[in-house]
């Protein structure tokens, strides 16, 4: 029989491509179609986006809600006004809390007319100035520029 080292090389698989494995269940050695590999390990796989969860009810026009602010901490911001506003704030962690690849996912039930966004310490490229009701939008920070970006 074959070893494993005296096989020929790929540079890349397909996933109709079969591979040796054994088998403890039948006791011997089978084979595998990488498609059903990929399949086995994508099913034992979790993810998580690691954000906190921030819940804000704001009750009149002019609310202004600071964002979780706990050193690198991503934050994903549920806002539920009680109606559709004219104007509101939301401030961001201070920059020196912040960290590379940091988000901040923010949604809305109610629409707010005027938004602003106080980067406390950071700037802001492409912060949203208005919000229509179940809209959400996502920052995320870089660390070398003190810059949130918005990326979503």
């Amino acid at each position: 029989m074959t070893t494993i080292n005296q096989l020929s090389a790929v540079d890349a698989v397909v996933s109709s491509d079969q591979v040796p494995i054994y088998s403890s269940g039948q006791g011997d050695a089978r084979k595998a179609s990488m498609s059903v590999i990929k399949s086995f390990v994508l099913s034992g796989a979790t993810t998580s986006d690691d954000k906190v969860t921030q819940y804000a009810a704001p009750t009149a026009t002019g609310f202004s809600v600071t964002i979780l602010d706990s050193s690198g901490t991503s934050v994903w911001l549920i806002l539920t006004p009680l109606a559709g506003y004219a104007a509101g704030t939301l401030v961001l962690p201070a920059v020196a809390n912040c960290v590379d690849r940091q988000e901040i996912l923010v949604n809305t039930t109610q629409a707010v007319t005027t938004l602003t966004i106080n980067a406390n310490g950071a700037t802001v490229i492409g912060a949203p100035t208005t919000l229509a009701a179940n809209a959400f939008f996502r920052l995320r920070f870089d660390d070398v520029l003190n810059v949130w970006y918005r990326v979503g």
